[in-house]
């Protein structure tokens, strides 16, 4: 009676199994990649065509072309107007960041047309989808590219930039990152400065996105209190998953989607899967602290968590993808590039979630995101 009882719930727990996972055609993938406006908040192949590089041919490397974008079916992207911190140096920083924006709007809008149109508000993004074009807008990564001045902020909005990652992997003169957190010959000012909470005011009063990727959690929090519009996280992941600074911790995402705001995943794979970052970190330690030109993968399935983490602790409105293809160099095994965003679909479908649930993760929760930040600016 007992072997039968086990019997019994064995075969109750496959068929289980077996029924939450939906047999997916490819007519229902194309149904949603064709409904939804998939907006990737974070693409840095601007370090490519800032230097020559053709973004409207089929390149053979890197992430990222207008053949791969089209066949991905992606609607929206935020092309990342990244600073390294080496131009803070020499304060240099705003002149790099005008040649990141002028690359997205001369390299890649003006001379594709066909493709690319300019998009600066949620509702532009929208009329990009019905023309059948992809809307390129602009994101400033890393925050030392305002040389500590709000009048480059303002020039910069102008410029048509909607959002600014307040730092990157460096701590500047008024905000503290996660990348340098431990480094004691970095001085550190426990989050926000005088300074750092007046450009946060700025920002929600221009219509400017906070962006909180790359910041330190007390950093993290001086934003959800000081900022007045809801903030997003334009390319992090989840710290449970995966325990790297750079990822959000269960109640940074949860403050987060009270806010308002978004947490877009990361598809680095050291930021996807700790099998990954504790290999990345152990070869680093082998190799003196030098950056390792091995690859530690992640898989398709490791962005699929991050997504149903999210869902599980904050809701469905929590989460969107930033990708961060072209700004990494190890991209998860079946979503490789931005060609491959219909094997992300498939899979979210075989998951279970609905159309409905995936046009939000895709584009609508980032939609309602920069609505939010539009109402509550004060021009």
């Amino acid at each position: 009676m007992r072997v039968a009882l086990l019997l019994l719930t064995l075969m109750a727990a496959i068929f289980a199994s077996a029924q939450s996972r939906r047999t997916v055609t490819d007519q229902m993938v194309r149904e949603v990649q064709r409904s939804a406006i998939l907006i990737d908040t974070h693409n840095d192949v601007t370090s490519r065509t800032v230097d020559g590089f053709n973004i409207a041919k089929q390149s053979a490397d890197g992430h990222t072309d207008i053949p791969r974008l089209r066949a991905g079916g992606v609607g929206a992207v935020f092309f990342a107007a990244y600073v390294d911190s080496k131009y803070a140096k020499d304060r240099t920083s705003a002149h790099r960041a005008l040649d990141m924006i002028d690359t997205v709007r001369h390299d890649i809008v003006a001379a594709n047309p066909a493709d690319f149109v300019f998009a600066t508000s949620a509702a532009e993004i929208e009329a990009a989808h019905r023309e059948g074009k992809i809307a390129a807008l602009i994101g400033i990564e890393g925050g030392h590219a305002i040389e500590d001045d709000p009048r480059t902020l303002r020039d910069f909005y102008a410029l048509g930039v909607r959002y600014m990652t307040l730092t990157h992997t460096n701590t500047n003169n008024w905000a503290d990152s996660s990348g340098d957190i431990e480094d004691r010959n970095v001085k550190h000012h426990e989050g926000l400065t005088d300074l750092g909470r007046q450009v946060v005011a700025e920002m929600n009063r221009l219509g400017m996105m906070v962006d909180i990727s790359h910041v330190s959690d007390k950093t993290f929090r001086d934003v959800i209190e000081f900022s007045k519009a809801p903030p997003i996280a334009s390319h992090s992941s989840s710290r449970a998953i995966a325990n790297v600074p750079r990822n959000m911790t269960d109640d940074m995402i949860v403050a987060l989607a009270k806010k308002g705001g978004v947490i877009q995943i990361n598809f680095n794979c050291g930021f996807l899967s700790q099998k990954s970052a504790d290999a990345y970190a152990a070869e680093k330690r082998r190799n003196s602290g030098r950056s390792p030109q091995k690859e530690f993968p992640a898989t398709l399935a490791d962005v699929v968590e991050h997504i149903d983490h999210v869902v599980k602790i904050a809701g469905i409105g929590a989460v969107g993808i930033g990708s961060d293809f072209d700004g990494v160099t190890c991209t998860p095994t079946g979503i490789e590039d931005v060609s491959k965003f219909p094997n992300l679909t498939r899979a979210l479908l075989e998951k279970g979630y609905k159309p409905d649930d995936i046009r939000k993760i895709y584009g609508g929760n980032t939609l309602r995101l920069m609505r939010a930040v539009e109402h509550a600016r004060q021009l």
